[in-house]
């Protein structure tokens, strides 16, 4: 049995500079650039939870709320609310912030789920997270349900087993 760990343990932030190259015609930044930016934040974040490989195995609806203009500084903050068996989901949120404007604007905010992996690639355990926070335990709550809404909506798991989602359903 792995030790539990909270999720403190597992906070990244990262920032990037968006850069010509980052951007499309309208000089704002790619949305797979985002998102391949998000998927590494959100990776490490995983890692430092499970000390194991990860890979990605969803990634739940991100929005783009704001454009990321060239030149601003992307800030991405991300750890994990929950740990199932091999698998966790991580909470990932994003500012942009136009330094010399003096504004900074939430733009994007998204749940990754990694599995962790041994070296031949298959998935191995992970520590349980155990909430601290008032946010914690909000997230690690509402996790179940994410998940369960993941497995029907991939085929895994039948809308009769989804119980979390079911409860949310139900009127007396």
């Amino acid at each position: 049995m792995l030790k539990p760990k909270h999720a403190r343990v597992s906070e990244v932030t990262m920032t990037e500079m968006v850069l010509p190259n980052d951007t499309n015609t309208l000089n704002n930044l790619m949305g797979g650039r985002l998102l391949h930016w998000m998927d590494i934040c959100a990776a490490i974040s995983a890692q430092k939870h499970s000390n194991r490989i990860v890979v990605t195995a969803s990634v739940d609806n991100v929005s783009f709320t704001e454009p990321i203009k060239l030149g601003n500084i992307v800030t991405m903050k991300a750890k994990v609310t929950r740990a199932f068996n091999s698998s966790m989901e991580v909470f990932i949120e994003v500012w942009a912030e136009d330094i010399p404007a003096g504004r900074r604007v939430s733009t994007n905010r998204a749940f990754y789920t990694f599995v962790a992996v041994d070296q031949n690639g298959r998935p191995i355990e992970v520590p349980e997270l155990q909430p601290e926070t008032d946010e914690d335990n909000e997230l690690y709550a509402s996790a179940l349900r994410r998940r369960q809404l993941r497995l029907v909506l991939a085929g895994r798991m039948s809308p009769q087993e989804a119980t979390e989602l079911k409860a949310l359903f139900e009127m007396e």
